[in-house]
């Protein structure tokens, strides 16, 4: 195939291969910095001697400035353009992480990382916009699972390379080293990324997003939707967050590149992820996403036990489930939203950061006054509280006929 004057981006020409790898990089480098710092957390603590309630805003201020700024994102970019909020976004991301590893100071890294939060949250809603103004219908669904894939693989790299590093360099210099990464990449994102041929700029105006954004909230099945991410995200993040404290610990005294091959397990996230929708159309939204968090709570009642075998086993288990139950309950998002799509996900994110913010850093009083059953009683909590949501969403929705 080949692209056709000011046609769109066809499948098979040179430009779509362009485009699927400078997202994929896009997404590498957005979820590389952001969670980078979670299996340092415990080194954070030993090193600026604070609580792990504390030392963990190095992580949640990052998802928390996220959550508030990807409602609005994407309405910036009507303004200022896909392609250069892009590109500032990744490139200055990229700074900031090199100078996060500078910091001296817990509370000036917390600044940073509050900033790069915010500034992060210029990539995810837009690179979907791009995606479907530029690429031909044919050729969207499977740029889409290709920048998806690479939010996946930056996340899981971004936390392996970092506690793998960490085993040889300060932590200091494991960011650093991330940060010279994601900049390089950030070049070659540049280089890559077609200008934008279909993209028409319209003023920033407030008013119409508030009232699109009300509308959303005023409906009572997307806000189940929204505290079903909210929570189980939560749970997702605040596991992750402490079990490094855990298998760091005595007895199990873990190196950080053992503890860190606990996030291959997002492997098997992916996984479920490619079931669901073959689940979904044998046993409805409804059984797919209460089974994901039925086995999201089986893997932390799993990680109760004392042997490590049966805590890895566990957090795979929980981290299938997850993937699973976020997988389902985001489509679902898409299926009841009538109008303004995008910013009904932006949303659904935006309950995800916020959840994983709020619950990641409250974990660790849990982990300072009860140890690990501390920590599960949060997220077996917080998963009760999902499958709470879920069940009044399956009430409210049967009418219509769509669980």
């Amino acid at each position: 195939m080949t692209d056709r004057g000011e046609g769109r981006i066809e499948q098979g020409t040179l430009l779509f291969h362009r485009v699927n790898l400078a997202l994929f990089i896009a997404g590498f480098i957005t979820f590389s910095t952001l969670y980078d710092f979670q299996p340092l957390l415990p080194v954070l603590v030993a090193d600026f001697n604070v609580t792990p309630a504390f030392g963990s805003l190095a992580l949640s201020v990052a998802t928390g400035a996220l959550a508030v700024t990807l409602p609005v994102s994407g309405s910036i970019s009507d303004a200022l353009g896909r392609r250069p909020m892009m590109m500032i976004a990744v490139v200055v991301t990229s700074l900031l992480a090199l100078a996060s590893a500078l910091c001296r100071s817990l509370e000036l890294l917390i600044v940073l990382r509050l900033v790069q939060g915010a500034v992060l949250a210029g990539v995810p809603a837009v690179a979907m916009a791009y995606l479907n103004e530029e690429l031909a219908p044919g050729a969207v669904g499977r740029a889409m699972g290709l920048y998806i894939a690479g939010n996946a693989i930056g996340g899981m790299t971004g936390r392996i390379l970092t506690a793998w590093i960490a085993d040889y360099l300060p932590w200091r210099g494991a960011i650093g080293c991330i940060g010279g990464l994601s900049l390089a990449l950030a070049l070659l994102f540049i280089l890559l990324i077609p200008a934008s041929r279909h993209f028409r700029s319209t003023p920033f105006r407030l008013l119409p997003l508030s009232r699109s954004l009300v509308g959303h909230l005023a409906r009572p099945q997307l806000l189940c939707l929204f505290a079903v991410s909210f929570t189980g995200m939560g749970a997702f993040v605040t596991l992750y967050n402490y079990v490094t404290f855990r298998l760091l610990a005595p007895p199990y005294l873990m190196s950080q590149s053992q503890v860190a091959l606990i996030f291959v397990s997002y492997a098997l996230g992916a996984f479920g992820s490619g079931m669901m929708g073959g689940l979904v159309e044998r046993f409805g939204r409804r059984a797919a996403l209460l089974g994901s968090l039925l086995v999201m709570a089986s893997g932390g009642c799993l990680t109760l036990l004392a042997p490590a075998a049966a805590i890895i086993a566990g957090i795979a288990l929980f981290t299938l489930g997850f993937f699973g139950a976020h997988t389902v309950a985001s489509t679902w998002v898409g299926f009841l939203a009538t109008s303004s799509r995008a910013q009904a996900s932006s949303l659904y994110l935006f309950a995800y950061y916020l959840g994983s913010s709020i619950s990641g850093t409250g974990g660790g009083f849990f982990w300072s006054s009860w140890g690990w059953p501390g920590v599960i009683l949060l997220v077996l909590t917080l998963i009760c509280a999902a499958l709470a949501a879920t069940l009044l969403l399956a009430k409210l929705s049967r009418p219509a006929g769509s669980s």
